[in-house]
C-alpha cells in the first residue's frame, strides 16, 4: 500500500511515501506546476509523480543521441550534456560515448533547429557531436558539450541559454503578489540579473532558473514563494508567546531563537522586539543528538553564562535561544548545531516517553569477577597487566587484538578474554559519526565487516545501527578524546564537508578528530586514533612502541620488515632501544582486526585467518612476494593459496 511506502527501484533505494511539495524534484532537477510526488525522509529526496509515472530503464533512438541506447543509471556529480545542469542522482547514460542526459532533457529533447528572432536573428542548429565552444549568450562561459550553432555568424550557445521547453513556461507571465503590491512581478528564466543577489526575498534560497522578478525594486521570488507564500502573520506558541508578523524586506537582524544573523524577511513581534528566521519557526522542542547521552530541550533563553556549545565547541551567547540538557547543568548547544544533519536524526520527541534502558555490559559478581552479557555461560575474572609480560597468544573477543600488557578479563571455564576497556563498552551508545543510537553486537558468527570510521576490516564485536557498523575501538570513541600524541589538548569531531590532513598518516580524510585550541590545527583520522600504542612483532623480542614522529630526525632509516626507507617524521613503531623505525602498515598489516583461526568471506570466497608465525613465510598467490604481515588469509581447501593484503584479495577477485 502507498501509505506504507512506495518502492521506486529505478529511482531510489529506499521506500518512499506520497508527498506534496513545491520544491525542485531530485529526479529531474526542475519544478513542476503540479507538485504531487514521493518523498524519502531518510535522504531528504523528492520525486515528482509525473517523473515516476513516465520513467523507463532504457531509451532507444533519443533525438539527441540516436546511434546508441541510453540506460538509466544512478550517478553523482555529472552534468547533463544538453542543459549542463548537475546530475546528483540519476540520468540516462551512454557508456560508449560518455554521454549523459537528465530526466528532463530525455523527456523534452531540444529541437534540431530553433528559428526564433527572440533567441538569435538566424537559424540555430543543434550539434550532435561533443564540441568545444564559447557560449555567446549572456552566460559567456566556455566548455565542451552539444551546443546550438549559427553557421552564418559562427557563434554557439548552450542549449539551456536559448531553449526552454513548453512545459517550463506554463506559468503566468506576470503576477500581483501580496508581498510586493507596488508592481507586478514578471516571469523570467535562466540566470537572475547581475544586479540582484540571486536569492529569493522571502526564503533566502538561491534562485533556480525559473523565478519572478521586479526590476524596478530588485525584488525576486522563487516559484515556491510565489505559489505558496508564507503567511503574513501567525501565532505559534512553541516559537513565541505573541503574534508574529512577516517583514518582507532586506534588513540585518539577529534571530532570538538561534542567535545567528539574518539578512531578510524575519518574523517579528511588535510587543517585545522578538525576531526569528522563518526556518527557526519549525525548530523541534525535544530531541536526541549524537553528542550526548540524554535528551536536550529547546529554550528561548539559555541563561547559562560562560558555556560552550556541545557540538561546535564555540562560545554560546546565553541571551539567545538554544538547546540544553535538563540533567546536566551547563550542557548547552546552539540551535543550528543541535539540528544539523550531522547531529540530529530529525525526530521530534516532545510527548514521547523516554524509556530507561539497561546499557551496563556486565554484572559484578565480586571485586574481581563479572558476568559479561556476551559470555553468560561463564564468569570472567580480572587479571591485572604488569606492564612487562606481553600476552601475545590471548586475543580479545571484542576488538580481536592481542591482550598485550593491558589488564583484562579471562574466562574461568574457557579461553575467552576481553580487554578491560572492551569489557566496559556499554550495550548501547551514541556516536559522533551517526545520528541513531548504536547497539553493541557480539558478532558470534565472526562476520567480516568494514568499520565506517576507520575503513578497516574486523570480525569482532561491532557497534551497529542498520547498515552502519563500527568496530569497538572506533565505536567507543567519545568527546573529549585524549590521544597520547597530543596530550596538551583534547580532540573533537567537528562536522565539516572539507577534507583535512591527518597528522598521523598525512592522508586527507573527512572523518577526523581535531584540536580546537587557537590555531593548533592538530588532526587525527579514526584509523590513527585507534592504532595500538604497544604491539608485539616477530622482528623483535620486546614489545614495539608507537612513536609519533621525530621532528629533529636526520639521516636515513630503514624498516626491518619490508627493508625500505622510512621517514622518521611520520609515525612509526620502534623497539626498546629505539634503533628501529618500522612502518606501521608493515607491523600491523591489513588483517589485524580479524580473529585468527576464524573463517572470512572475501569476494564470495572462504578464507581461513592464519597467523604468519612459521619459520618460513608463505608466498602470496597474487603479488608472488613473501607474506610479511602478521596475519594472512589462506583459501579454504588449499594448502598454498595465501593472500597477504586487501589489495591482493581484490586483485585476485577482479582477475577471475
Amino acid at each position: 500500500m502507498e501509505s506504507e511506502g512506495v518502492s521506486l527501484p529505478l529511482i531510489h533505494k529506499h521506500p518512499m511515501v506520497p508527498f506534496n511539495d513545491l520544491r525542485r524534484g531530485d529526479c529531474c532537477h526542475r519544478f513542476e506546476s503540479l507538485s504531487d510526488g514521493y518523498f524519502c525522509k531518510t535522504c531528504d529526496f523528492f520525486v515528482h509523480k509525473k517523473c515516476r509515472d513516465e520513467i523507463s530503464e532504457f531509451i532507444i533512438d533519443h533525438p539527441s543521441h540516436p546511434n546508441h541506447t541510453l540506460r538509466l543509471e544512478h550517478i553523482s556529480d555529472s552534468s547533463c550534456d544538453l542543459c549542463h545542469i548537475i546530475n546528483e542522482n540519476i540520468s540516462y547514460r551512454c557508456q560508449k560515448c560518455d554521454f549523459d542526459v537528465d530526466l528532463h532533457c530525455a523527456k523534452y529533447p531540444p529541437p534540431d533547429v530553433i528559428d526564433s528572432f527572440e533567441t538569435h536573428h538566424h537559424k540555430l542548429t543543434l550539434l550532435k557531436e561533443d564540441t568545444w565552444f564559447n557560449c555567446s549568450a549572456k552566460c559567456g562561459k566556455a566548455g565542451r558539450g552539444y551546443p546550438y550553432k549559427c553557421d552564418e555568424c559562427d557563434v554557439a550557445f548552450h542549449v539551456a541559454c536559448v531553449w526552454y521547453p513548453a512545459e517550463e513556461l506554463n506559468y503566468s507571465s506576470e503576477v500581483h503578489h501580496p508581498y510586493h503590491s507596488l508592481h507586478p512581478l514578471k516571469f523570467l528564466t535562466g540566470e537572475p540579473p547581475d544586479y540582484s543577489d540571486g536569492k529569493c526575498r522571502l526564503c533566502g534560497r538561491m534562485i533556480d532558473r525559473i523565478f519572478y522578478h521586479c526590476s524596478s525594486c530588485n525584488f525576486t521570488l522563487d516559484l515556491p514563494c510565489v505559489l505558496n507564500p508564507p503567511p503574513r502573520s501567525l501565532v505559534d506558541f512553541k516559537a513565541h508567546d505573541h503574534q508574529l508578523t512577516l517583514f518582507p524586506r532586506l534588513d540585518s537582524f539577529t534571530c532570538n531563537a538561534c542567535g545567528l544573523k539574518g539578512d531578510r524577511s524575519p518574523y517579528a513581534c511588535f510587543h517585545c522586539g522578538f525576531m526569528i528566521h522563518q526556518d527557526c519557526l519549525s525548530l523541534p522542542r525535544v530531541i536526541n543528538i549524537n553528542r550526548h547521552d540524554h535528551r536536550v530541550s529547546r529554550t528561548s533563553v539559555l541563561g547559562v553564562v560562560n558555556s560552550t556549545c556541545g557540538v561546535c565547541r564555540k562560545k554560546v551567547d546565553w541571551t539567545y535561544g538554544g538547546f540544553s540538557c535538563q540533567r546536566c547543568p551547563g550542557y548547552v548547544v546552539h540551535s543550528k548545531c543541535a539540528t544539523s544533519k550531522y547531529v540530529w536524526n530529525g525526530k521530534e520527541l516532545e510527548g514521547v516517553l523516554e524509556e530507561e534502558e539497561d546499557i551496563e555490559p556486565y554484572v559484578v559478581i565480586d571485586e574481581n569477577t563479572i558476568q559479561h552479557f556476551s559470555h553468560k555461560e561463564h564468569y570472567l575474572r580480572q587479571i591485572h597487566g604488569n606492564g612487562i609480560v606481553y600476552e601475545d597468544n590471548k586475543r580479545c573477543g571484542a576488538c580481536t587484538h592481542p591482550i598485550g600488557i593491558q589488564s583484562f578479563y579471562g574466562c574461568m571455564g574457557c579461553d575467552f578474554s576481553l580487554h578491560q576497556n572492551c569489557a566496559e563498552c556499554p550495550k548501547k551508545k551514541w556516536h559522533v559519526l551517526h545520528n541513531e543510537r548504536l547497539t553493541l553486537v557480539t558478532n558470534k558468527e565472526l562476520e567480516v565487516f568494514h568499520c565506517y570510521a576507520c575503513g578497516l576490516w574486523s570480525n569482532g564485536f561491532m557497534y551497529k545501527h542498520g547498515t552502519r557498523n563500527f568496530d569497538v575501538l572506533c565505536g567507543s570513541i567519545s568527546e573529549p578524546f585524549v590521544h597520547p600524541s597530543h596530550l596538551q589538548h583534547p580532540l573533537y569531531h567537528i562536522p565539516t564537508e572539507k577534507e583535512q590532513i591527518c597528522n598521523g598518516c598525512n592522508e586527507r580524510e573527512y572523518l577526523v578528530l581535531r584540536c580546537i585550541e587557537g590555531d593548533c590545527g592538530f588532526v587525527l583520522c579514526f584509523k590513527c586514533a585507534t592504532q595500538p600504542q604497544v604491539v608485539k612483532h616477530r622482528v623483535d623480542d620486546h614489545p614495539l612502541s608507537l612513536c609519533h614522529g621525530e621532528e629533529e630526525a636526520s639521516g636515513k632509516r630503514w624498516c626491518d620488515i619490508c627493508e625500505k626507507e622510512t621517514n622518521p617524521k611520520n609515525w612509526f613503531y620502534t623497539c626498546k632501544d629505539q634503533n628501529a623505525s618500522l612502518h606501521r602498515e608493515c607491523v600491523l598489516g591489513d588483517y589485524g582486526g580479524l580473529m585468527p583461526r576464524s573463517i572470512a568471506m572475501v569476494s564470495d570466497k572462504s578464507y581461513e585467518v592464519v597467523l604468519n608465525n612459521s619459520v618460513t613465510r608463505p608466498f602470496c598467490s597474487q603479488c608472488k612476494s613473501r607474506c610479511m604481515y602478521p596475519i594472512n588469509l589462506k583459501l579454504l581447501g588449499t594448502s598454498e593459496t595465501y593472500i597477504c593484503s586487501i589489495r591482493c584479495a581484490y586483485l585476485i577477485h577482479w582477475m577471475v
